[in-house]
């Protein structure tokens, strides 16, 4: 199986579609997105699948989605074959997840690859927790494109491969959760003013449990909040449609985004100085630093990007923040700022002065306004 070197400038230079600034409800929902969890009738399933196996199906797998022609043409990389850093570049965009990139330096993952398209709204993990990770975003909290999206690409696979189902259970997965549906759907949220004041955000967490959806960092399931970026997703699939999971996103989000608008109003009214302070310091931090660690970096854009929704800032447009809080993550700035060492990761100090003089350049000319 061929693997095409992808170009990890280029693709760390290119923003997805699903950062896009123009997305409904874009000021507190940076998007969202439907994730399809299959497994391939007859075949083991993951966690007792031999290697020869997993590399039989995953040459299947490849057949049909380079047939798919993902967003005009299926990028296609084998965890195996990819060097750390493009591993890193692809986590960091949410196109894999952490369970699908090798355990170490000397794990094959034998048949674990991830297909993508350009515009990066729909990608396909091969042999992670089941044969096939389906996953679909869209900008801002536009939940019907993103199951648009996914729907269309599960019925193409189900037309060439007969996926393991159950009259009674429905779609049979590795993990007891998704039995059902097999369905995923989750929202990431950006709460800068609800993360100030640490009861009212604990508020959402507690009716987002009441509710049976889960909250979690950036990246998912095992990762932690960080630039006050929250994910909330269903928790259980089973003996619900995928129109009901979905709904129950769709009933909660929208009172978060209220919440977390009106607490901004309340701080803007209440707390202007303090605040004003807060993101201007945020903001000469992303100017002037030698050494910054991306938690750091992340949390000083967020206070900017709040000052930008709140008017207290307005010399940055949304969408060169919503970029720098991709490029400022670890495999983002390497390549960036340190082309020429695409292979091993850098060590943490060095990365950090190199965040800090990207960081320098990007906001050389933006002034407060």
């Amino acid at each position: 199986m061929a693997y095409s070197p992808i170009d990890c400038n280029a693709l760390a230079r290119q923003a997805g579609s699903w950062l896009s600034s123009d997305g409904p409800d874009s000021d507190v929902v940076v998007s969202c997105r439907v994730r399809l969890a299959r497994n391939i009738d007859g075949v083991p399933f993951m966690s007792q699948i031999s290697a020869e196996q997993a590399e039989d199906l995953c040459g299947e797998l490849r057949v049909a989605l380079l047939d798919a022609r993902l967003d005009g043409e299926t990028r296609w990389v084998p965890m195996a074959e990819a060097p750390p850093v493009l591993r890193l570049l692809l986590l960091e965009r949410n196109l894999v997840s952490r369970d699908l990139l090798p355990r170490d330096s000397s794990s094959t993952s034998p048949g674990r690859a991830v297909a993508f398209g350009e515009s990066e709204t729909v990608s396909v993990m091969v042999n992670e927790e089941d044969h096939v990770r389906l996953q679909a975003m869209a900008a801002g909290m536009d939940l019907d494109l993103a199951w648009q999206r996914a729907e269309i690409l599960d019925r193409f696979l189900e037309d060439r491969m007969s996926f393991a189902t159950s009259e009674t259970l429905g779609y049979l997965t590795g993990c007891p959760t998704n039995v059902g549906t097999g369905l995923r759907a989750s929202v990431m949220l950006h709460l800068p003013a609800l993360g100030m004041v640490r009861s009212e955000l604990e508020k959402v967490f507690a009716a987002a449990q009441r509710t049976g959806l889960a909250v979690r960092g950036m990246h998912g399931e095992g990762s932690r909040a960080a630039g006050d970026l929250y994910q909330i997703s269903n928790q259980i699939t089973l003996g619900r449609s995928e129109r009901n999971l979905i709904d129950d996103l769709r009933a909660l989000v929208p009172e978060i985004v209220r919440f977390e608008r009106r607490m901004r109003e309340t701080l803007v009214r209440e707390m202007r100085p303090a605040l004003h302070d807060r993101i201007s310091q945020s903001f000469g931090m992303l100017r002037t630093s030698r050494a910054m660690p991306t938690d750091a970096a992340l949390a000083h854009l967020s206070n900017v990007r709040l000052g930008l929704h709140t008017g207290l800032f307005g010399g940055a447009r949304i969408d060169v923040l919503n970029e720098l809080g991709l490029h400022v993550q670890r495999g983002h700035i390497q390549v960036l700022t340190a082309p020429g060492d695409q292979g091993e990761l850098l060590d943490t100090s060095e990365r950090d002065k190199l965040r800090a003089s990207y960081l320098r350049k990007r906001l050389a000319g933006i002034k407060e306004a």
